[in-house]
């Protein structure tokens, strides 16, 4: 039985590789008479014993933990308990703190946060840990971003943890959406349906040139979004999606496009069936989300109370509201201009003018002189000049002379040229195919 006097069994594993040594036995010698002269020998010995076992043991001992590397950890047994934890972290700072919150020793933490950090350095965004325990032991850990690339740290034959990469595993996935507008409006029914929020601009841009969304549909009007997006190992979306095809069938007409790039073009546009660009030499509208306060034509002028002719459309929209080049020009006029408050004006490469007026600014690189693109934006919508209130003025002169801008044909498209149509129809029929499997 143990003595209560006797020191606590330590539970250190690193005195386990040591055994502690057997206490001296009790002295039996019979003290020497006084005055006899003990022999100095054995004396000196026992001192230089004592003084080699000291040095031993202070060179044996446990250095600074800070600066011991991990000690490999045993190979659990077949029959070990294997506990697996999934969470989701911030970022790879966030890797040692919740691995030592499970328990794992905070040098194997830190090691495997070490590991991890080399092979990921400081990339943004939620991290996937898939961590691994026998017991409190870390048997291993894959750190992976959304994408699946990412890190597994495991044990190597020795015991100690080794990092190897993992490279993205993503696919594409083509989805088909399909709804009917409701009586509110076209985002509120295209989201409804399953359209992703951040697809709703893109699928009304590609009308732009066709139709107006705020005034030419109307509900019971079918729609149908074809977008591509990129999924994991587990199937799920990773990145924004891209919208890749849009059709809308009104009471009055039909469209349906593909989003296609032509070789040697930086960026992709819509084309019908056909292959003819759905891009005009006008936009419809200049503004997104207004509604038309006043037409084209005869009316009693609301500030100076007689009637005159309205030379253009009046397009009402909070202050601020982006204003578009409604096609490529150079800038003729930019700046206040009595009662038309700040004024552009354009002249467009096949003659025709377009003129913007009572804005609230006038974008700083929209000088005289400048070209423009077709939807870059020039200015926001404002009240200033001889306004009631914030809206838009926009004239179309052809030949110098005002014309009802929602009434012209804005001109035909380019179509694809004809080495280019073999690619255009391999894209156009798979996206056809991929919708007739899911009607």
């Amino acid at each position: 039985m143990q003595h209560r006097d006797d020191p606590e069994p330590s539970y250190d594993p690193r005195s386990w590789s040591r055994p502690r040594p057997a206490p001296a036995p009790a002295s039996t010698a019979v003290p020497p008479p006084v005055g006899h002269t003990r022999n100095r020998t054995p004396l000196i010995a026992s001192v230089a014993v004592t003084l080699g076992g000291a040095i031993l043991a202070y060179a044996a001992r446990p250095a600074d933990k800070s600066a011991v590397a991990p000690t490999p950890a045993p190979v659990p047994s077949a029959g070990a308990n294997y506990d697996q934890r999934v969470l989701n972290i911030a970022g790879t700072a966030a890797i040692a703190p919740t691995l030592r919150s499970l328990g794992i020793a905070a040098a194997d933490a830190t090691h495997a946060a070490e590991l991890a950090q080399g092979a990921l350095g400081d990339t943004p965004g939620l991290l996937r840990l898939d961590v691994t325990l026998a017991g409190t032991t870390l048997h291993d850990v894959t750190v992976t971003h959304a994408d699946g690339g990412g890190v597994a740290i495991g044990r190597g034959g020795d015991g100690t943890l080794i990092a190897r990469p993992l490279s993205a595993n993503l696919t594409r996935r083509l989805r088909f959406v399909r709804g009917e507008l409701d009586g509110e409006s076209f985002y509120s029914s295209a989201v409804a349906a399953g359209v992703n929020d951040v697809l709703v601009g893109a699928f009304a841009n590609a009308f732009r040139y066709d139709f107006d969304i705020q005034r030419e549909v109307s509900a019971g009007d079918v729609f149908e979004a074809g977008f591509e997006e990129r999924v994991n190992a587990d199937g799920e979306p990773v990145g924004a999606p891209r919208l890749v095809y849009a059709s809308l069938a009104t009471a009055a007409k039909t469209r349906a496009l593909y989003h296609y790039r032509l070789p040697g073009e930086a960026e992709a546009e819509w084309f019908d069936s056909s292959g003819r660009s759905s891009r005009r030499a006008l936009m419809r509208t200049p503004v997104d989300a207004a509604r038309i306060s006043s037409g084209f034509g005869m009316r009693g002028h609301p500030i100076l109370g007689f009637r005159k002719l309205h030379r253009g459309t009046d397009f009402a929209a909070p202050t601020g509201t982006p204003i578009f080049a409604a096609g490529d020009a150079t800038v003729t006029f930019a700046g206040m201009k009595g009662a038309n408050g700040n004024f552009v004006r354009l002249r467009h490469d096949n003659g025709w003018e377009t003129l913007y007026l009572h804005m609230n600014r006038i974008a700083a690189a929209i000088v005289p002189g400048s070209r423009v693109a077709q939807g870059t934006q020039i200015g926001e919508v404002g009240t200033t000049g001889r306004s009631t209130g914030p809206h838009l003025h926009y004239e179309v002169h052809i030949d110098g002379q005002a014309v009802d801008p929602m009434s012209i044909e804005t001109g035909g498209g380019r179509s694809i040229p004809g080495t280019a149509m073999a690619a255009f129809r391999k894209v156009r029929d798979a996206i056809d195919a991929k919708r007739a499997e899911t009607m």
